[in-house]
């Protein structure tokens, strides 16, 4: 009888509660999805749960120091979390309200027929040819996060991707070659952009500063990354500040889809 009173006060504001908290969810998720922070944040639910199992069984000792992490727990949280924390930082603050369709779409709430989806297949097609004639080149798909403060550092665009158009701008005797290109909803947005570099891990030496920026640019951001090496012609692929590793142009091309949508 209880629960069905406590049922009866569930009010407008309960239900907009529980939908903020299962979004909240939904985005820690997606940061962490395919990561090592994800085995962390299953740890500390589950010392989480012990705590209050051990408190719950009145057993004081083991309670007290599961209680003690617990209290210093949110400093840890901080260290271990922190690319995580600063991602979603820049979610919450450079959301690019323009994808919030995508998303919409997924839980069926919205039916959308002008979503433009990438032409990864033109992409990789000019990156095969790019490798080929070691030419170098740096590709950014923009996701969730608004990549609008980098596309100010290069020159701003707005072309239709094709395979001709990203071999003419990485050519190398074209104006547009040096940086990185946003590509966004099909669209390349920005050229010659200039992106975070990422000094602290240690990497191969036959790699340079396109691969270094590429996992500066996907650690600080959910960005997306291919670089294709001007030396060896490799075509590496990028996604949460680490080199993501396939096994022919196929299984990249099917990544990097899965990724996007």
């Amino acid at each position: 009888m209880e629960i069905f009173n406590d049922l009866l006060k569930f009010s407008v504001v309960d239900v907009i509660d529980v939908i903020l908290v299962a979004l909240l969810l939904y985005y820690i998720y997606k940061l962490i999805k395919g990561t090592v922070a994800i085995n962390i944040f299953i740890g500390i639910i589950i010392i989480y749960l012990v705590w209050r199992l051990t408190n719950f069984l009145n057993m004081e000792l083991l309670s007290s120091i599961f209680g003690g992490f617990m209290k210093v727990g949110i400093i840890a949280l901080i260290v271990v979390f922190q690319p995580e924390i600063r991602k979603f930082l820049l979610m919450v603050g450079s959301t690019n309200f323009s994808r919030r369709g995508k998303f919409l779409k997924q839980l069926k709430f919205l039916k959308t027929e002008n979503t433009d989806e990438t032409n990864v297949d033109a992409i990789l097609s000019a990156c095969v040819k790019m490798g080929s004639s070691k030419t170098g080149a740096l590709i950014v798909f923009e996701r969730n996060n608004n990549l609008d403060f980098l596309s100010t550092t290069g020159d701003e665009m707005n072309i239709k991707v094709t395979q001709p158009i990203i071999e003419s701008i990485f050519f190398k005797n074209s104006p547009l070659h040096d940086g990185a290109i946003i590509v966004s909803n099909n669209i390349v947005k920005a050229t010659r952009v200039i992106l975070p570099v990422n000094n602290e891990k240690t990497i191969p030496k036959r790699f340079g500063l396109r691969h270094r920026a590429a996992i500066g640019i996907t650690e600080k951001t959910d960005a997306l990354a291919i670089a294709v090496s001007e030396e060896t012609g490799h075509i590496s692929y990028f996604k949460d500040g680490e080199f993501v590793v396939f096994d022919d142009i196929d299984q990249l091309n099917l990544m990097i889809k899965k990724d996007l949508a």
